[in-house]
């Protein structure tokens, strides 16, 4: 089925934002993001971690791909967290302000492309089933 190759070429392709966005999180710290020379410990130590979780959803999403057809629960979990993520960096957007132009598509990303995605696999879930 071509649509189901096209749903896991497009989740292939997405998953590429957390690898390299998460995977230069880990390796450099915030510095990469903003001009941060000295960041305290505490902020450095804290962008890592949520780079990490940031990196194996990545992770969590390339394992759907083979099967995307029947990895629903999995599909919905990835994509809840994803999108509880945008709504937090939505939060931010209201209380400091607009971030620069990579946050704000990741904001795009997070609350529209991936519930996209979403509805998209359920779809074609139910279709597969019948």
């Amino acid at each position: 089925m071509i649509e189901k190759r096209v749903l896991q070429g497009l989740v292939a392709i997405a998953c590429l934002l957390p690898f390299i966005v998460g995977g230069q999180g880990i390796a450099y710290g915030p510095a990469p993001f903003g001009h941060l020379a000295d960041v305290p410990r505490d902020l450095d130590s804290h962008f890592r971690y949520i780079s990490g979780i940031f990196f194996a959803t990545g992770i969590g999403f390339a394992s759907c791909i083979s099967r995307i057809e029947a990895k629903g629960a999995r599909f919905r979990l990835l994509g809840g967290l994803i999108v509880v993520g945008g709504l937090a960096r939505g939060m931010s957007l209201l209380a400091v302000g607009i971030p620069s132009r990579g946050h704000v598509l990741g904001l795009g990303m997070e609350t529209i492309v991936v519930p996209l995605l979403m509805l998209w696999q359920w779809r074609l879930a139910r279709k597969w089933r019948r």
